[in-house]
């Protein structure tokens, strides 16, 4: 642009200035005929004769510089010169300046000329910035989705500050990116993940909110911007990096479900001003990790739940095994109580078999004791059982395992009754069955499948029970244990234990109710479960 006006008007020098939205300044892009280390580069607004048309909005022609106040002189040669604003659909862009080295170099058709070239370069201008935008847009959003599928993906949390951070600031080129960690219960923040290996991180350990810059962001819960961090009003804060290179701060909360879990702050080492787009980008990737953190917690839970319940299944059946024991025990010991008692046998008051015959007596009544306490302790209370809606003991184990299906690619298909199924029960026993079933039926389908869960009645009016079916869409139960499957310590998996259908066998009799393998092949299995109705 600049050759063409140059060559144009014969003008001796030239410089094209564009207004910085970050600064406020008018910043020359490039110029002709002049030395780089002579010429104002940055011109406030008002000064010079660039500064005015831009203020102003209005193009000015000056026949001899000599004697114009608004002149900065640059060129000792410069006699004339004449300046147009850059611009379109009423926003000015920036600033053509032409100088001659003649007195009258421009006449006023020059400068009408020049207003036309301003315009078409203002058009110019503009198409250039939309294309340049819409393929920073394109490459934002095709790193947005990357960075999506690579968060959702992460289980470990360090791993997943670390992708988001990396993630964040190379989506905004960003020379730093730190995540913060939030403690409403301590009221401090932590910082988890600083990217830039070229900076000193912010201070490690909890941090008081009330000395942090993120305290903006949590409490206000929206984005926020800070022009310069370097100013001395920031000097005091405890979670920025000391690095003096780093100018603007864009800081977006993480929420989820209203809960503010932490926050994504991006560092520019220049003052710049973020626009509408790159806040909202910003505030997705904070979403995006907001959600990958919450999902990494649940998955934690549910492996510690699943820890759980594989150790309960090995302590009841311990404790299962220990009341069979005890049970076969108190037969022959009621036995030898009988025949102890029917002897009749009574020494002498000095003999010392009489206080062996004593002791023996009591060490049966002991034991008979022992026994007892164990079949009392192996009993399920009965003062556990309760009402419950089977509908809602069914949404609640849902929910527990719902991420694990999500991760396993299972879909799961439930559509209650219209009417509520109540039975007399112990919930946390139930769930554990449906538990032990849901994962059995994940673990039969490692690629991905479909359960399917439906929830029927049966019987006379007098004695109905509720029947649901659990649906996979596995490889079916292997022919050489389908009749054994409820046995103890037998499994079909090279991990399994062997324990979890033993025991939700026993713990479904002791609630008068059942569990039987209705249908399994290669298409999959159906296991049904049965409970008597509550009167």
């Amino acid at each position: 642009m600049l050759g063409i006006f140059v060559a144009t008007f014969k003008a001796d020098a030239g410089s094209i200035g564009l207004l910085s939205p970050d600064t406020g300044l008018l910043e020359t892009e490039v110029q002709v005929g002049t030395a780089d280390d002579n010429a104002p580069h940055d011109l406030k607004l008002g000064h010079g004769i660039t500064g005015w048309c831009v203020l102003n909005r209005r193009s000015l022609l000056v026949a001899d510089v000599t004697f114009e106040p608004r002149y900065i002189a640059v060129r000792p040669s410069a006699r004339c010169e004449m300046a147009a604003p850059i611009e379109h659909e009423e926003q000015v862009m920036g600033v053509i300046d032409l100088e001659s080295d003649r007195v009258g170099g421009f006449s006023a058709a020059d400068l009408a000329l020049l207003e036309q070239l301003a315009a078409e370069a203002g058009r110019v201008l503009r198409r250039l910035w939309q294309v340049m935008h819409l393929k920073e847009k394109a490459r934002q959003l095709e790193s947005l989705i990357t960075a999506g599928q690579s968060l959702v993906t992460k289980l470990e949390q360090q791993e997943l500050f670390d992708t988001l951070t990396r993630e964040a600031r190379n989506t905004l080129r960003a020379r730093a990116c730190a995540l913060y960690l939030y403690e409403p219960e301590t009221a401090s923040v932590r910082c988890a993940a600083f990217t830039n290996g070229a900076i000193t991180p912010p201070a490690a350990g909890a941090l008081p909110i009330n000395s942090c810059l993120v305290a903006s962001p949590i409490h206000t819960r929206h984005t926020v911007w800070f022009p310069n961090i370097q100013s001395p009003e920031y000097q005091e804060l405890l979670d920025l990096p000391t690095d003096p290179a780093l100018r603007s701060v864009l800081a977006s909360p993480m929420l989820y479900e209203g809960e503010v879990l932490g926050v994504v702050a991006v560092f520019t080492d220049r003052v710049h001003r973020f626009d509408n787009d790159e806040k909202r980008l910003c505030n997705a990737l904070a979403s995006l990790g907001s959600v990958a953190l919450q999902n990494a917690r649940l998955y934690a839970r549910v492996f510690q739940s699943e820890d759980v319940l594989r150790k309960n299944e090995r302590l009841t059946t311990l404790g299962l095994l220990a009341a069979e024991i005890a049970h076969e025990i108190r037969n022959p010991l009621t036995v030898l109580k009988l025949l102890h008692g029917g002897l009749g046998i009574d020494f002498a008051e000095g003999d010392p078999r009489r206080t062996d015959m004593r002791v023996i007596g009591e060490k049966l009544d002991q034991l008979e004791a022992i026994v007892t306490r164990v079949l009392g302790f192996a009993k399920a209370p009965s003062s556990l059982h309760s009402r419950w809606s089977l509908t809602d003991i069914i949404h609640d184990t849902l929910l527990l395992v719902r991420l694990k299906l999500a991760q396993s690619k299972v879909t799961l298909n439930f559509d209650p009754p219209s009417r509520p199924l109540f039975i007399e029960a112990h919930k946390g026993q139930i769930q554990q069955v449906l538990l032990n079933l849901l994962i059995n039926a994940t673990q039969a389908m490692p690629e991905g499948g479909m359960i399917t869960l439906q929830l029927t009645t049966a019987g006379t009016p007098g004695a109905q029970q509720a029947c649901l079916d659990i649906a996979d869409t596995g490889s079916g139960v292997d022919a050489s244990i389908r009749g054994r499957i409820f046995d103890s310590f037998l499994s079909g998996r090279p991990d399994g234990t062997g324990l979890g259908l033993a025991i939700a066998k026993r713990i479904l009799v002791s609630h008068h109710g059942d569990i039987a393998l209705q249908e399994t092949g290669p298409h999959g299995t159906i296991m049904r479960v049965t409970l008597p109705l509550a009167r």
